[in-house]
């Protein structure tokens, strides 16, 4: 692990150099790589699959792990999405004058080595490896156990392209063994050889990271995401978009995990949101008033308010307004991702303005809580922290920063 470490910080040096032209042939090469070994991929991926089904592993976490023909697809265009993207590296942020003549300069750098631990997500091999190399970034990637072959195939495919294309082959490292030590290394920082840890994994991997790291951490520990519907929301807007929401697909961390209505539109709106999540296979948890509208409805305990599902569950009640549903998110919340259906702009203002999440949506589904759909090409996580990063974490969020100052002889009184 310590050698992996002195490589990536090598090829670190080397990557902080290549052009921006260097950088782009790179990840399209990469990209191609990952096209023409599809079938050798998802021949791994097969392997996985079956393995995870023996040991019993949940259904929203096989499809977690499951590639086919269109989401491997998804995954080389995604790198090649990443490769046309504006390189951040080199970037002056701003620039200023001093009345004494030296003109300063705020210019994006790359952060160095960052180390990428994941779960079951075959894809992140790719998305994590292209958006680190894309910030100029060496990048260290340990993959789940259950992922194993997926990844060893993605990343061969990738390093494959890389080397094409002239960057080392160590820019992007897959650590090459299941043992649950290599974590531990990593936290510790492998001699000072990681700059910043990103977890993407369950809530018992990012808790052991941000309680373990000693070096700075992207993440976020759950997803519990909301969303409030006041009176005013046009129902069939919101029947799409909370369907969309809860259910597109329910194992990712922007799906919606608790529904708030106000009270005012107990019967316009939450009756027929209700009874359209439970048509459509979805489990309801509610308070009283909304177990009194539909007999299928279950009791919500204290814990579900606060607990990510990942599954086809929502937990649901009504509120008094919109100071009622803020200070529930606030309260409840994990400062991923939150969501208003209203029609009553100054209501969304100040919904956008006073919930302190990372990211805060007015009528639309909250899976647009993702690297790609913001246009950064992918991500290699979401950050809730208020540090450098928050929010999807793509190559611009992967940089740091210096300052270059330019002078004409100048020197300090």
């Amino acid at each position: 692990m310590r050698e992996i470490g002195r490589r990536a910080r090598a090829a670190a040096r080397t990557l902080a150099l290549a052009s921006p032209e260097t950088k782009r042939a790179a990840l399209k090469a990469a990209a191609q790589k990952i096209r023409d070994h599809a079938a050798d991929i998802l021949k791994a991926n097969a392997e996985d699959v079956r393995a995870a089904k023996a040991a019993g592993m949940s259904g929203s976490m096989l499809d977690r792990l499951t590639l086919d023909e269109k989401r491997l697809a998804a995954t080389a265009n995604g790198l090649a999405e990443i490769a046309e993207l504006a390189d951040p590296v080199g970037t002056v942020t701003e620039s200023w004058t001093r009345p004494n003549g030296l003109m300063l300069e705020r210019v994006r750098t790359p952060l160095g080595v960052v180390g990428v631990i994941y779960e079951s997500r075959p894809n992140v091999t790719a998305d994590a490896g292209g958006l680190c190399l894309k910030a100029g970034n060496a990048v260290i990637l340990r993959g789940g156990s259950d992922s194993f072959h997926s990844s060893r195939a993605i990343h061969a495919a990738m390093v494959e392209g890389l080397v094409s294309a002239g960057l080392p082959a160590d820019a992007v490292q897959l650590v090459p063994t299941r043992d649950r030590a290599a974590v531990g290394e990593m936290l510790a920082g492998l001699d000072g050889n990681i700059d910043v840890i990103v977890p993407r994994g369950g809530k018992s991997l990012v808790a052991r990271v941000q309680t373990e790291a000693r070096v700075p951490v992207f993440a976020h520990l759950e997803g519990i995401v909301h969303i409030y519907v006041d009176h005013t929301a046009e129902l069939a807007k919101a029947l799409d978009i909370v369907r969309n929401a809860k259910l597109r697909r329910t194992s990712v961390c922007g799906a919606a995990e608790t529904l708030l209505v106000e009270r005012d539109a107990r019967d316009s709106h939450l009756k027929p949101l209700v009874a359209m999540l439970l048509d459509a296979g979805c489990e309801v948890r509610g308070d009283e008033a909304t177990q009194a509208l539909d007999p299928r409805v279950k009791p919500a305990n204290a814990e579900d308010w606060d607990t990510e599902y990942l599954d086809a569950v929502i937990s649901a009640r009504l509120v008094e307004g919109l100071d009622a549903a803020i200070d529930h998110i606030e309260t409840h919340g994990s400062h991923h991702t939150d969501a208003i259906l209203t029609e009553d702009e100054a209501a969304a203002a100040r919904f956008l303005s006073e919930v302190d999440s990372a990211i805060v949506v007015h009528n639309a589904s909250t899976q647009f809580a993702d690297g790609g759909e913001f246009g950064f090409g992918g991500e290699i996580g979401i950050a809730t922290g208020r540090m450098h990063a928050r929010g999807p974490v793509g190559a611009e969020q992967l940089t740091s920063f210096k300052y270059r100052v330019h002078g004409t002889g100048q020197t300090r009184p």
